[in-house]
């Protein structure tokens, strides 16, 4: 399994660089890059990773457990659900504050409101890291189908993409607290550490637990899932002209799809 983690460690590398990219936003634009816009990335970012989680993680982990003889959708069902719980579980304990918003989330903390900024994009970061690793380890456990490959190629194409305008909805909201462009720029692009973290290291778990991948896949997609629904969408609709959000919604999830389909 050397190879999924050196394959894991460029899919989510190249992830955490586009969120330094999409940090180093705060360089170009004032304080705002404009409401419209933020609505239509967070809902393109959205797009993105409902279409990542049917086409790379749930259609996967059910293929590969009718191929080992299996009922395919208990562990995508199973899965799925753990991986909706894991999240709401950190939305409940870890203490974040999402932009625009004065009410801390999860439990009570002395943080700092930046900090707690981070801390919100820090919790969608982490199913992203494992959703490319894991599809990585999958691609690994299959040399002889470079669909696979290609497949957990897109992905992590896919969710670089998707966290250029992340990167940016942490720097700017940063900025706006009154932070420097250079420390806002620092702490936009660190937060997206975590996928490279959790990418590798649920990559080195997944060697571990082989029959279990189709669990972690649906796991993933189910953390995603939940992110999707419970922060993405309604912040890409606060406001008048939520169809911009809509708009990015469909954009990402059509780039994603193409992405899957045309290289897996």
């Amino acid at each position: 399994m050397n190879q999924a983690v050196l394959w894991a460690a460029l899919g989510t590398g190249f992830a955490f660089l586009m969120t330094v990219l999409g940090a180093a936003v705060v360089f170009i634009f004032k304080k705002d890059m404009g409401k419209n816009i933020q609505r239509a990335f967070l809902g393109f970012a959205a797009g993105v990773m409902i279409a990542a989680s049917v086409w790379s993680l749930l259609i996967p982990a059910i293929e590969s457990t009718i191929e080992r003889g299996g009922i395919g959708w208990i562990p995508a069902a199973g899965g799925f659900v753990l991986g909706g719980l894991f999240l709401l579980l950190l939305d409940t304990v870890m203490p974040h504050l999402h932009p625009e918003e004065n009410r801390t989330e999860g439990m009570g903390s002395a943080f700092h409101r930046t900090t707690l900024l981070v801390l919100a994009v820090t919790l969608h970061n982490i199913p992203e890291g494992m959703a490319v690793g894991l599809a990585f380890a999958m691609a690994a456990q299959h040399p002889e189908e470079p669909s696979y490959f290609a497949s957990a190629f897109a992905l992590a194409l896919g969710i670089g993409i998707q966290n250029l305008p992340e990167g940016a909805a942490i720097s700017l909201p940063l900025r706006r607290e009154g932070m420097s462009r250079i420390k806002a720029f620092l702490f936009g692009g660190m937060s997206g550490i975590v996928e490279l973290l959790f990418g590798v290291g649920i990559t080195f778990l997944a060697a571990q637990i082989l029959p279990f991948m189709p669990w972690m896949l649906a796991f993933a997609a189910g953390a995603m899932i939940y992110v999707v629904v419970e922060e993405l969408i309604p912040e890409a609709h606060l406001g008048e002209h939520s169809n911009v959000g809509t708009i990015g919604v469909m954009l990402g999830f059509l780039l994603m799809m193409i992405l899957d389909v045309a290289l897996g």
